[in-house]
């Protein structure tokens, strides 16, 4: 079962940044007084109760006719298609203005459910604008502050009635599962094709609705797998054909469902900006990676080439150098056969469990061969270390003082650890603790 979404629209300026990091209980969306900030959609996954839900937070949407203004009108109504509640934020300041109504306008075309947000209303002036906005026209409205955190709890409670609350398991604990990711065009429907015409096991196909992805159950090597295609539905029209992040969403609810990701890279277009995006979504979540370079045959000097390429992929994402890197083609299903022990690999490496007292030699061992840098006379302790967590491994350092550890340092440590033990492909997480905490 795939996470539901909501969709934060609104005109700019409106305070739709605040209260999406209200939703996700994190500062992602950047928040600023000038209106257009939030250029294009960012996501989250938010919590309430016993419920898990996908964020999207959406640029404003202004009438006036500029490119800039017509794309972030069309990633918005993407947003609203996508979305399964739309929360429609208005500013309680200023009362309906023409944007709000534009809004409306598109709205109204979605037949989404609507909850209307009245924001900013923390003073007696906001508070006399409230009922002005039942001119929109829509069956819910909730008063918000999402600078002052009031009425978000009534928001998320409405937001939320309808969904299925997410406590069951969608498949058994052993069930080892992977999604696809990655630009449109790069490969993927025909890496997935390519992965379970080669097995020729296939138990069943799991088609979700005209939004969600697909899912596949198959066997390899007596081992049971589901294989996520974000690419297997594409849908028509304007929106979809000029926006090349179209498929963002559908990644991100992949990601959350999978326990590795494949992030397919075209081996002929080389690396692109957005590639990096997506893979710092799965990072995000804490998921194990392999990068795959599709569309292999279409490189003339291939052993050479690979080299090249390595260097060029680790030069460009060096933010992912422990994650493998697998070269094929899903065309002609030249080394094919690579890919999936390095699927097993980085999922066996996500649930690896450390020995507390081997954990501390290494540290210790770390520490005596370079000290942390000393800060305003001050050094940072380190007194013990345990594994905290798995899939991403967690480490937890208990210190003198967690305001002495500098990235450098941290940096320093992950790189020893990596170095004694294989975690290949997982991302892992650092914690530090005060003594006393």
């Amino acid at each position: 079962m795939s996470l539901p979404t909501i969709a934060l629209v609104g005109r700019p300026n409106v305070g739709k940044s605040t209260i999406f990091n209200r939703l996700v209980g994190k500062k992602k969306a950047i928040i600023e007084d000038t209106p257009g900030v939030t250029r294009d959609r960012i996501y989250g996954t938010g919590a309430y109760l016993d419920y898990k839900f996908n964020v999207i937070d959406t640029g404003g949407i202004d009438i006036a006719n500029d490119a800039f203004n017509r794309e972030i009108k069309a990633q918005a109504e993407l947003a609203i298609d996508e979305a399964d509640i739309v929360i429609f934020i208005v500013d309680g300041k200023d009362g309906i203005t023409t944007n709000d109504l534009v809004v409306r306008d598109i709205l109204k075309r979605s037949n989404k459910k609507v909850i209307v947000a009245i924001n900013k209303v923390d003073n007696k002036k906001s508070n006399e604008n409230i009922y002005d906005f039942y001119e929109l026209g829509f069956d819910c409205y909730i008063p918000v502050s999402g600078s002052h955190n009031i009425g978000i709890n009534d928001l998320l409670q409405e937001a939320t009635c309808d969904f299925k609350k997410s406590t069951e398991e969608e498949y058994d604990s052993n069930i080892i599962k992977f999604c696809v990711i990655g630009r449109p065009n790069v490969g993927k429907s025909s890496l997935v094709n390519a992965i379970l015409n080669e097995e020729r096991v296939i138990v069943s196909d799991v088609a979700g609705t005209t939004r969600d992805t697909v899912d596949t159950l198959f066997n390899y090597e007596k081992r049971p797998f589901v294989v996520i295609d974000t690419a297997g539905i594409r849908k028509k029209g304007k929106i979809y054909e000029t926006i090349e992040k179209y498929s963002l969403l559908r990644s991100m609810k992949a990601i959350d469902r999978s326990d590795v990701c494949l992030v397919v890279i075209n081996a002929q277009e080389g690396i692109i900006e957005h590639d990096k995006h997506i893979a710092s979504y799965a990072i995000e979540a804490g998921k194990a990676l392999v990068l795959v370079v599709n569309k292999w045959d279409t490189i003339d000097d291939k052993e050479h080439g690979i080299k090249e390429f390595t260097k060029k992929i680790r030069a460009e994402f060096q933010f992912l150098s422990y994650v493998p890197i697998v070269f094929l083609s899903a065309k002609t299903k030249k080394r094919l056969h690579t890919l999936m022990p390095e699927v097993i690999k980085v999922y066996d490496n996500s649930k690896r469990e450390i020995k507390t007292s081997i954990l501390n030699d290494v540290i210790t061992d770390a520490v005596t061969l370079q000290a942390p840098p000393s800060y305003k006379g001050k050094r940072l302790k380190i007194y013990f270390t345990a594994q905290t967590g798995i899939a991403p491994p967690k480490f937890t350092f208990h210190v003198n003082n967690k305001g002495l550890v500098h990235f450098s340092y941290e940096r320093y440590l992950e790189n020893k650890i990596r170095e004694n033990f294989d975690l290949e492909g997982t991302p892992i997480v650092f914690q530090f603790k005060n003594r006393n905490e």
